[in-house]
């Protein structure tokens, strides 16, 4: 279904040749859950998929958690009769208390119910990469990190990375089974973990993948006040520090001098922001999040783009910050 050939890199030990962006699938989970993004048409995000995989993206990255299991299902059903299935990623640990809440789970069996349930909703036969979404609970992290393992020497998962973890918490599953991939947060916005997790996975060969590198929105050059006041109710960003005051003021700010770097090079100012966070030696791609297929095309083009000094320089202002 590729039209594209885009440049891949491998992520980390696993091998896998990874586009350096990924289609993210938090948004297509639609809204009726903690963390989700609004309503949201199930036939606009398999138009979104098809278009990333026309321009050649070769990896979704998904969550059970995700609208808990819908945003998996629309994932397969969008890569029903696709030629060329990209690569599937997904992550366990986050359940349905029942009301639409998340509850954590590092349980051995949970887990493992877990990928049975990715597996049939997503329509393969084994997971690409499964990760552990949070390390929480906290004391069942080594239980949680064995039933990957687990899942790893069964076949039904090839590779096997960790969301959202510190580097102490990543050595503590290295004790059971090496850590193959890293996701986390990593923008403009949110800087912590070049201090000392992203050295930490470049040392010991983790591939890193990094998600809301545009600010979840905040940072496509698209977002007005206008537009957060007018999320609805179940849009988890329209009562979030970066999308209120103090911050809101300072981060337009920022996606402005992203759109003037993005005018000089032709591409959007949300191309910027994720080609910003491949600069990082330590990533190897990001998770880019799309809702409608006319938002991939301009996000994409971050692959082509090579930011000058002069361009980090204008980006950060002189002034880095971390939330």
């Amino acid at each position: 279904m590729a039209t594209t050939n885009l440049p891949t890199v491998p992520l980390g030990a696993t091998g896998l040749p990874i586009t350096r962006v990924g289609f993210g699938a938090w948004a297509i989970g639609g809204g009726d859950w903690e963390f989700g993004w609004g309503p949201q048409q199930d036939e606009a995000s398999i138009g979104a998929i098809h278009r990333a995989l026309e321009l050649g993206v070769n990896w979704i990255d998904t969550a059970a958690g995700y609208g808990f299991g819908h945003s998996e299902s629309v994932v397969g059903r969008a890569l029903q009769g696709v030629d060329e299935r990209p690569y599937v990623f997904t992550k366990c640990s986050l359940l349905n208390d029942g009301t639409g809440r998340v509850v954590r789970s590092l349980k051995r069996d949970s887990i493992l119910r877990e990928a049975e349930a990715s597996l049939k909703r997503l329509g393969v036969d084994a997971i690409d990469l499964y990760q552990i979404h949070w390390p929480r609970p906290e004391a069942e992290l080594e239980e949680g990190w064995a039933a990957m393992a687990e899942l790893k020497e069964q076949g039904l998962v090839r590779h096997i990375g960790v969301s959202n973890f510190d580097v102490a918490q990543i050595r503590r599953a290295q004790a059971i089974a090496p850590v193959e991939s890293l996701q986390p947060p990593y923008s403009l916005l949110e800087r912590e973990v070049e201090a000392e997790i992203l050295p930490a996975a470049r040392q010991d060969g983790i591939g890193v993948i990094v998600y809301s590198p545009m600010g979840s929105g905040l940072l496509t050059g698209a977002m007005t006040r206008e537009r957060i006041a007018a999320m609805p109710d179940n849009d988890w960003r329209k009562n979030d520090d970066w999308f209120t005051e103090p911050q809101l003021t300072r981060n337009l700010a920022l996606a402005d001098r992203l759109r003037a770097v993005g005018e000089r090079h032709g591409v959007s100012a949300g191309a910027i922001a994720v080609a910003w966070t491949l600069t990082n030696p330590a990533v190897s791609g990001a998770i880019a999040g799309f809702r409608r297929a006319e938002q991939v095309d301009p996000v994409v083009e971050a692959v082509r783009v090579e930011l000058t000094e002069a361009d980090l320089a204008e980006i950060t202002g002189g002034s880095p910050y971390a939330r």
